[in-house]
C-alpha cells in the first residue's frame, strides 16, 4: 500500500550542480537517490524497487543456467589477494584490524570463492558447478561521477564457474552469454556485446555488455557485426598517400617545429605521413630500458593495447631519459637509434602503400623524410593504435559510440585456481586444476543505462520491467470530496491486483502532482478528478511517449476494469 502522502520520495525542481549524466540528474531529481559523499549513494524507497526488479530479473537468468546463489563477504583476509597478486591494485581498500591483521574491502570475489572451493572439491563429480551471489563492492575510485555510474560502493552480481577442463568452461562460458543478453533484452536495454580487455581480472578472454548512451565513460568501435571496447579494436586505417622515398632518408631542417601538425604544416604533408615517436620506459626482471613505440602521425597510442604488446608495465619516458638515449625530445625518431632501443612500429604504418615516412632525426630543429621502415630501421610490428571513425573492418567502415559497461564476462582459466590451490582428481586419480569462469554484472547500471536510454525533457520513462511501480494513479480531489472517494476506490481496487501502485494523494497542486508523476516516469498515470466524475472515465496516459490511452470506465465492473488495465500494461515495452 503506497501512498506518496506517507511515501518518502522526495523529488526535485532542480538537479545537483555537479550533475552532468542524465541518469545522475533525473535519478536525483526523481527522489530515487541521495549522494552521502564522493562516489558513495544512498537509494531511497522508489530507487531500490528499480534496482530490485534488475536484481530479480538477474537472479532468474542465472537460476535457469544453474546458478546456485550464496553470499560472500565484503571484509576478508588479505593472504589471498597477495597470493593472487592483486594486493597491490591501487584502487583496492587495505586496512588493519585492532590486532594489526592486514585486511581488505573486496571489489570483486574470485579470491573468496576459489578459497572456498579448494577447500571442499575433491573429484571430477563435483564439477561443473555455477557458484554466485549480490554483494556490496568497494572500490578506491579516483574519480567518481556520474551519479550510480562511477561509484565507490556498489552492488554487483558476481557468478563464478568451475569446470575440468577448456571445453567445459567455453560451455559455461557460452551459457552465461545467452543469460546476460536475455537480461539486457527483459530490461528493455540497447546493447552491444563487444569484445574487451581481460584487465586485473585475467584470463584468455572476455566480453563486455555495453549500453550505448552520451554518458558511457566507455567507447565502442562498431562495423556491421564487429563490435569491440575501444581498448582492444582492431580495424584497417584510412590509407594516407605517402610521396615516394628517395634512395636513402634526406635531412630537412624544422627549426622550432616539435609537433606533428607543425612539421605536416611545413613540409605540406598529411599529418598521417608523418611518425609519432612515443618513447616509454619498461620495468623488466627489475631493469628499465627504453622502447620506441612509433604509430602514424594521425593516430594515437592506445595504452592498453601498449600494455599487452610490452608483456610489462610502462610509463612514459621523462624528458631527461629521451635526451640521454635519443636525442632532443620533440626531434627523436628511429633512424640510427642505439641498437639497445627496441622500436615497436605500429600494424597501421608497417601495412602502408610504398613510400616514405617523415621522422624525427634526433637532432634538434631537424627532421628526415623519405624514411622506410625495414629499410632504414628495425622494428618489431605490434598493433597499439587507437582505431578511428572511418576506418573500416572487412571493408565496413567504424562508426565509434560512447556506452555504458552494464556486465562482463571473463574466461579465467586457472589463473585463481592455480595460485589458491583449487583442483580436483580427474577419472585416472591424477591431480588437475580447477578451470574458472567469472561474470559480473550491475543492477545499478543496468537502472542508469534505462534512464539514460529512455528519458525525455519531461523525466524518466522506464521501461515496463524495471519500473519502480506499475501504475501511479493520481488524485485531483481533496479530502472527503466526491472525487477523492473514488480514487480512494480505484486504489483499493488496484491494490489488491496483481499491478503495483503508487497513489499521489498528498496536498498539493496539481500542476506539481503531474510534474512528479512525469519524473518518476511509471508506465502508466491514471488521473481521477472532477471530470472522472462527470464523464464516468479514468483518464489514462502512457508515460512512454505520453500518450493518451482509451479512457477507463469508472463506474463499470471492477474485473473489467482491472482487465482492460492489465491489457495495456502487457502491451506496454
Amino acid at each position: 500500500m503506497t501512498r506518496l502522502s506517507e511515501y518518502l520520495l522526495p523529488t526535485e525542481k532542480e538537479a545537483p550542480a555537479d550533475a552532468e549524466a542524465i541518469s545522475h540528474k533525473l535519478m536525483v531529481r526523481a527522489g530515487l537517490i541521495r549522494q552521502m559523499g564522493a562516489g558513495i549513494w544512498t537509494w531511497l524507497p522508489a530507487g531500490w524497487r528499480v534496482h530490485q526488479r534488475a536484481v530479480a530479473i538477474i537472479r532468474e537468468e542465472i537460476d535457469a543456467i544453474g546458478g546456485q546463489e550464496m553470499l560472500m563477504p565484503v571484509l576478508q583476509p588479505a593472504e589471498p589477494w597477495r597470493k593472487t597478486g592483486r594486493y597491490a591494485i591501487d584502487a583496492l581498500f587495505k586496512l588493519t584490524d585492532r590486532k594489526g591483521a592486514e585486511l581488505v574491502l573486496a571489489m570483486t570475489h574470485e579470491e573468496a570463492v576459489t578459497t572456498h572451493v579448494a577447500q571442499v572439491v575433491r573429484s571430477y563429480r563435483d564439477l561443473p558447478m555455477t557458484l554466485y551471489h549480490f554483494q556490496v563492492k568497494e572500490r578506491d575510485e579516483a574519480r567518481p561521477r556520474a551519479g550510480v555510474l562511477r561509484t565507490r560502493e556498489f552492488i554487483m552480481k558476481d557468478s563464478y564457474t568451475f569446470d575440468r577442463d577448456l571445453a567445459g568452461l567455453e560451455r559455461s562460458y557460452d551459457a552465461h552469454a545467452g543469460a546476460y543478453e536475455r537480461i539486457m533484452q527483459r530490461s528493455g536495454l540497447r546493447y552491444y556485446r563487444v569484445e574487451a580487455d581481460v584487465g586485473m581480472m585475467g584470463g584468455s578472454g572476455a566480453h563486455e555488455y555495453m549500453a550505448p548512451c552520451p554518458a558511457g565513460e566507455n567507447e565502442v568501435a562498431l562495423a556491421g557485426d564487429y563490435a569491440a571496447n575501444l581498448e582492444v579494436a582492431s580495424a584497417d586505417p584510412v590509407p594516407v598517400t605517402l610521396p615516394e622515398a628517395p634512395d636513402a632518408p634526406e635531412a630537412v631542417a624544422t627549426p622550432g617545429l616539435t609537433t606533428v601538425r607543425d612539421v605536416a604544416a611545413e613540409l605540406g604533408l598529411p599529418e598521417g605521413a608523418l611518425l609519432k615517436a612515443y618513447p616509454v620506459v619498461v620495468d623488466g626482471d627489475g631493469e628499465e630500458r627504453l622502447v620506441l613505440v612509433l604509430v602514424r602521425g594521425d593516430h594515437q597510442v592506445n595504452e592498453i593495447k601498449l600494455a599487452l604488446a610490452l608483456s610489462a608495465d610502462s610509463r612514459p619516458a621523462q624528458a631527461a631519459e629521451i635526451e640521454a638515449k635519443l636525442g632532443p625530445p620533440g626531434f627523436i625518431g628511429p633512424v640510427q637509434a642505439p641498437g639497445e632501443i627496441e622500436v615497436l612500429l605500429d600494424r597501421a604504418v608497417a601495412a602502408a602503400a610504398p613510400g616514405g615516412y617523415v621522422t624525427g632525426a634526433n637532432r634538434v630543429d631537424e627532421h628526415l623524410r623519405g624514411v622506410v621502415p625495414g629499410r632504414d630501421f628495425a622494428f618489431r610490428e605490434v598493433d597499439v593504435r587507437n582505431v578511428l571513425a572511418g576506418d573500416t573492418v572487412g571493408g565496413v567502415t567504424v562508426e565509434i559510440e560512447p556506452a555504458i559497461e552494464v556486465g562482463n564476462i571473463f574466461k579465467l582459466g586457472t589463473r585463481y585456481s592455480e595460485a589458491l590451490g583449487a583442483s580436483y582428481l580427474d577419472e585416472d586419480g591424477r591431480e588437475q586444476p580447477i578451470w574458472m569462469g567469472s561474470y559480473g554484472i550491475g543492477p545499478a547500471r543496468i537502472a542508469a543505462a534505462a534512464v539514460e536510454q529512455n528519458a525525455d525533457e519531461h523525466g524518466i520513462s522506464w521501461p515496463r520491467s524495471l519500473a519502480p511501480f506499475d501504475v501511479h494513479l493520481v488524485s485531483l480531489g481533496k479530502a472527503g470530496t466526491p472525487e477523492r472517494d473514488a480514487a480512494d476506490a480505484v486504489y483499493e481496487l488496484l491494490a489488491g491486483s496483481a499491478l503495483d501502485v503508487v497513489y499521489d494523494d498528498r496536498e498539493i497542486g496539481t500542476g506539481e502532482k503531474f510534474a512528479d508523476a512525469e519524473l518518476l516516469g511509471c508506465p502508466l498515470r491514471l488521473t481521477v478528478g472532477r471530470r472522472s466524475l462527470e464523464s464516468g472515465e479514468i483518464e489514462v496516459q502512457i508515460r512512454r511517449g505520453r500518450e493518451q490511452a482509451p479512457p477507463l470506465a469508472l463506474d463499470g465492473e471492477p474485473d473489467a476494469l482491472l482487465g482492460a488495465l492489465h491489457e495495456l500494461w502487457r502491451s506496454l515495452p
